[in-house]
């Protein structure tokens, strides 16, 4: 699997690409998707990059498989720290022009890139995780109930924490993350309306550090943690291992989010300690885009994972976790409500 490193790798290899894309028999550059013989995808990642043991990690996990699977050889792309939309749509540019079909930005912050490159090569399928604000007929938006998942971690935060207090940790401040906070809560006051949430970010945009820097997530859980909370559910990306460290080292339960970071080598050391985490499909959704494309049949415009499709969901990889029977039957109920419609969970806190 061929990875870029930086955005300024991507620059280098542009041109290499480009005489690559034209020795395949490109007639412009909008075509040269389409006219790639070797199956190839390609994803962009998100602030954190691979090895966050998160969100990156999760679409990683789809472009493995589609490689074992449908014969695809993939290529990553690394962000850089505090880039700007012009490094997005020039990593983007490169990809496609490349021969990549489809082309994948993982993350919203890909929407205005995806928007701009989309437009010039209308023969390559793009794909952009958790954004659905972008579209045109070769754009799939992948898109997820985080709110959902995150109504289920707060039911179960309600039910195992002793001390009725349990914390929420953001990474960034937007709207997709208040989603998480929003069921979260919701989750944890339709429980047991006794119970103390202390709810926090990292960051504000545009200083997307909040993703990135374990060390902050860590501060923000040590300091719930002195404030009695004893179950932290933090949406942080790469910055939510801070946290997950703080909380297990306190010997208090972890919630992760996007992956099963119960399953995480970088998190094995903390693993007792993670009760479940808030999983979204992003393997399945990246997947599932590359084989349409594979088919013939390449996914366009928005394509949701709730809980009904088993899109979102609660880990239960902990055996600690499924031994807590009415933990689980109050997490089952609370699943079987929302998917029926006797719940309806907030998208805003």
């Amino acid at each position: 699997m061929r990875r870029i490193t930086r955005i300024a790798t991507v620059g280098l290899a542009s041109a290499a690409l480009a005489l690559s894309a034209t020795a395949c028999g490109s007639k412009t550059s909008s075509d040269a998707g389409s006219d790639s013989k070797e199956a190839k995808t390609a994803i962009a990642y998100d602030v954190g990059g691979r090895g966050d043991q998160s969100f990156n990690d999760a679409a990683y996990a789809g472009l493995a498989k589609a490689e074992k699977e449908l014969g695809f050889k993939g290529t990553e792309a690394e962000p850089s720290d505090g880039e700007a939309d012009a490094d997005k749509v020039q990593r983007l540019t490169t990809l496609a022009r490349a021969g990549n079909n489809p082309v994948i930005g993982v993350g919203f912050a890909y929407a205005p890139a995806i928007k701009k490159v989309a437009a010039k090569f209308p023969k390559t399928t793009f794909g952009i995780i958790d954004d659905a604000s972008v579209t045109d007929k070769n754009i799939a938006n992948m898109v997820f109930n985080e709110e959902q998942g995150s109504y289920l971690a707060g039911v179960a935060a309600a039910k195992v924490t002793k001390s009725k207090t349990v914390g929420f940790i953001g990474g960034v401040e937007t709207p997709l993350i208040k989603k998480f906070q929003a069921g979260f809560e919701q989750g944890v006051k339709d429980t047991d309306s006794s119970v103390k949430v202390l709810s926090q970010y990292l960051t504000q945009p545009p200083n997307f550090d909040g993703f990135s820097k374990p060390d902050l997530g860590k501060a923000a859980a040590q300091g719930q943690l002195d404030k009695k909370a004893d179950v932290i559910y933090a949406a942080a990306g790469l910055a939510g291992s801070g946290s997950i460290e703080a909380t297990a080292k306190a010997g208090k339960w972890a919630i992760g989010v996007d992956s099963d970071q119960y399953n995480q080598k970088g998190l094995a050391a903390y693993k007792d300690q993670i009760l479940t985490s808030v999983t979204k499909d992003v393997a399945d959704s990246v997947y599932n885009l590359i084989k349409s494309v594979k088919d013939g049949k390449p996914q366009s415009g928005e394509i949701r994972y709730g809980l009904d499709k088993d899109g979102v969901g609660l880990a239960d990889s902990n055996p600690a976790f499924t031994k807590m029977t009415d933990v689980i039957a109050a997490v089952d109920k609370a699943k079987k409500d929302i998917i029926d419609g006797k719940v309806t969970v907030k998208t805003t806190p």
